[in-house]
């Protein structure tokens, strides 16, 4: 067997918004936010997935949304590559949902409370060390709560999880490690099939269930994504260039490349296009 990337806004849509996701998201709702306890008995999905017609990239920033059974909306977003204005859509779409509940004339205390529920292949936070971090409305300086703690943004940080398979225990653990590895198995692990809503997701995961649209999209999204984080390398490269350009007149290579985190060849290199201009 072959299973696909979760980490793919198709993989994951598909895998945890399907129809016949309803046990996977309670599941690994109930091990992302609640540590593994069985807080939600029931929730519907809201965006149900559905087979691509014409493949392309994603067409909407929320990969799920659902609604628990005790009235609270949860925003599920897998975000691959760290882009401009991404910290700022987050609080958008939490905001949104959390207005969008009210019809006209409706009272205030209908809202319900929104979780918004990111999970990154990247560091956001480097002054945080756990995986999953949550951030709630406080006063700035008593650090007391929002009377009305209604809005709640959770952060899962994949990069920050460094367990091995044989050392999973909890249901979180194998959740994050499901999201981190399930394309690199041909069978399904033993440590993570004794849970069945995994064992259930490794199943809408096996590439050999997907039609020829769906392998279509998978297909265009990974492109896409690759050459995204080409283009993220490339911008990023270009400008350590111009600050070591910045640096030539004053410092040793050595240092430039220290600074910059350019080679020393690129630092030379650069060196000698400066002498011939």
């Amino acid at each position: 067997m072959k299973f696909i990337d979760p980490k793919t806004d198709f993989a994951f849509k598909k895998i945890f918004g399907s129809e016949q996701s309803h046990d996977i998201l309670i599941s690994f709702l109930n091990g992302i936010l609640y540590d593994g306890e069985s807080a939600i008995a029931d929730l519907d999905i809201l965006n149900p997935y559905q087979a691509p017609k014409i493949a392309g990239i994603k067409q909407s920033y929320l990969d799920v949304k659902a609604k628990l059974a005790t009235g609270e909306t949860v925003i599920i977003e897998m975000q691959v590559l760290n882009v401009e204005g991404f910290q700022k859509r987050i609080l958008y779409n939490a905001a949104k949902a959390y207005s969008t509940q009210l019809q006209t004339g409706q009272g205030y205390p209908l809202l319900n409370p929104v979780i918004a529920l990111t999970i990154t292949d990247f560091e956001m936070f480097s002054d945080i060390e756990a995986v999953i971090s949550r951030f709630v409305l406080k006063e700035k300086q008593y650090l007391i709560d929002y009377p009305i703690d209604d809005l709640e943004l959770v952060f899962v940080e994949l990069p920050k999880f460094q367990q091995s398979l044989e050392a999973l225990t909890t249901l979180t653990d194998k959740w994050i490690y499901f999201l981190q590895h399930a394309d690199d198995f041909s069978v399904v692990p033993t440590p993570m099939g004794n849970i069945p809503a995994i064992q259930q997701a490794f199943e809408l995961a096996n590439e050999a269930n997907l039609s020829a649209d769906e392998l279509d999209e998978l297909e265009h999204q990974s492109i896409f994504i690759q050459d995204q984080r080409g283009a993220i390398m490339l911008a990023a490269k270009q400008e350590k260039r111009k600050i070591a350009a910045r640096l030539l007149s004053s410092m040793a290579d050595s240092q430039i490349a220290a600074v910059t985190e350019l080679s020393l060849a690129d630092i030379q290199a650069l060196r000698q296009e400066q002498s011939e201009q």
